[in-house]
Order: structure tokens, then C-alpha cells, then sequence
């Protein structure tokens, strides 16, 4: 519960669930107000809690892309309806 009640947790569980493998940059333009260090240390400790995984390519550019791992697609699933009603609720 601490890291998922950590800033943009929640959110970027439910991003790389919608989206696939995802790289940085699309993360980014999703979140743009979100500071790029608040994401970078929020992937890194969701990829340290096994809920993404992180793959590098070694390519220039250097290409990274992250994926839901097991574990992190059964928690989007369940943080989906959640967020949802969280949306709905912040308009009235």
C-alpha cells in the first residue's frame, strides 16, 4: 500500500496496462505535468516490486520500454474500476 499510495503509482500501473510495452517518452506525454524524475523513481520502484518489468535494447538511440509483469496485471485490473469512479467523482 506505501508505494501504491505514492504519486502517479496508481496511474502509471494503469498506463503501461492500456498502452503495451511503452517507452519513456509516451509515458511522459501522457503525464505532462508530472516531473520526469517523480516518473523515473516511480517506474524504477514499481519495476523493483515486480509489478513492471523493464527491458533495455542496446541500440543508439538507447531504447527502453516497459511492460505489466503477471503480478502488476492482475493489480491494473483491479485498480481500473477504481480510477474510474475517482474520475466520475472529481467533476461533481
Amino acid at each position: 500500500m506505501e508505494l501504491l499510495s505514492r504519486r502517479y503509482a496508481m496511474q502509471l500501473i494503469c498506463v503501461v496496462g492500456a498502452i503495451g510495452p511503452v517507452r519513456y517518452n509516451e509515458i511522459e506525454d501522457t503525464f505532462g505535468d508530472a516531473s520526469s524524475s517523480t516518473l523515473s523513481s516511480r517506474l524504477e520502484d514499481l519495476a523493483e516490486a515486480g509489478y513492471l518489468s523493464r527491458e533495455q535494447y542496446a541500440e543508439i538511440p538507447p531504447r527502453v520500454e516497459y511492460k505489466l509483469t503477471e503480478k502488476g496485471e492482475q493489480l491494473c485490473h483491479r485498480l481500473e474500476p477504481l480510477l474510474e469512479w475517482v474520475e466520475e467523482h472529481e467533476e461533481q
